[in-house]
């Protein structure tokens, strides 16, 4: 029988220590507009070096289907044994984790897939806003907008 993966979710400061200790990529699964209008993490190098790859693509919102073979390419090319993912709360990237994690296994490569707890925008708050309970920006991370 196959393991199911076991993807664990990490708060987003442990992302940052782990991404400025090297060996990991953090990619970023949201949308291109969600990339555009809302804003990018920024690494501990400053830029926004964070592999940007869709999980789901607007307005249609279904997954890619390349997008496994494109996370295991950008681990590959970062020479990185964890990949960190990020989207908007925390949920979309942990099934792009479990994804990755699958390819991974299949093709016989060691790759710790890892969600980021409450992704940039985390959870709305009472208002409906999201950005001030949780996840990169409400524990502020640096970010940029364009």
């Amino acid at each position: 029988p196959v393991s199911q993966p076991t993807i664990r979710d990490v708060q987003p400061h442990e992302v940052w220590d782990a991404l400025a200790a090297g060996d990991a990529v953090m990619i970023d699964v949201r949308t291109r507009a969600e990339w555009s209008f809302v804003g990018l993490p920024l690494t501990p190098g400053g830029a926004p070096d964070v592999a940007l790859i869709e999980w789901q693509s607007f307005p249609a919102m279904q997954v890619n289907p390349e997008f496994a073979e494109a996370a295991l390419a950008a681990a590959e090319a970062a020479g990185a044994s964890r990949v960190f993912f990020l989207c908007r709360s925390g949920v979309r990237s942990l099934h792009a984790a479990v994804a990755t994690d699958a390819a991974a296994r299949a093709a016989g490569q060691a790759l710790q897939c890892v969600n980021i707890s409450g992704g940039f925008e985390g959870d709305p708050d009472e208002e409906g806003h999201r950005g001030r309970v949780n996840g990169w920006k409400a524990q502020g991370l640096p970010w940029r907008q364009n």
